[in-house]
């Protein structure tokens, strides 16, 4: 009994240490700044393409404590245009008011997550990208906001010819 808690033991401890290796192991982080040689916190600085519309690039900094189970809740977001953006791209998204999750990372081994969803607003013909946590810190929701506006773009032309046919 006592040699099967030991070797579960072991196994959740290696559990934990691949965990935060792999947390660390990112194709999309272009940034690392360190906050201080007393620390094991991080602001990391990672790219996300929008899958569904490409031509979209958000940068999304959030603080990575190394040692920690968590990581705290606030980050931040700025996406431009890094490309085209057509209107079989727009037709392709979700258009409801919540929008359409792009992305989501875990920042807790249970269940507090950074997400990010699309959110296409019509009247302006611009793209709104609102990250956020899912778990409460001091009483409000930690989020953030970039819009992405479509002028110049292919998608806007056909926009503006749409709604001129109507």
């Amino acid at each position: 009994m006592l040699k099967k808690i030991k070797w579960t033991g072991i196994s959740l401890l290696l559990l934990i240490i691949v965990f935060f290796v792999l947390r660390g192991c990112s194709s999309d982080n272009v940034g690392d700044v360190s906050l201080g040689i007393f620390t094991t916190k991080d602001i990391k600085i990672e790219a996300l393409t929008d899958p569904e519309v490409p031509g979209v690039t958000c940068h999304i900094s959030n603080i990575v404590a190394d040692l920690n189970f968590t990581d705290p809740s606030d980050s931040s977001i700025s996406c431009r245009q890094t490309g085209e953006i057509t209107h079989q791209m727009l037709a392709n998204i979700d258009r409801s008011k919540g929008g359409e999750q792009v992305f989501k990372k875990s920042q807790s081994i249970l269940f507090k997550s950074l997400k990010i969803n699309r959110i296409y607003d019509e009247s302006t013909l611009s793209l709104i990208y609102i990250a956020f946590s899912t778990q409460e810190f001091n009483g409000n929701y930690q989020h953030s906001m970039s819009t992405v506006p479509l002028w110049g773009t292919e998608a806007y032309q056909s926009a503006v010819e749409a709604a001129k046919a109507k």
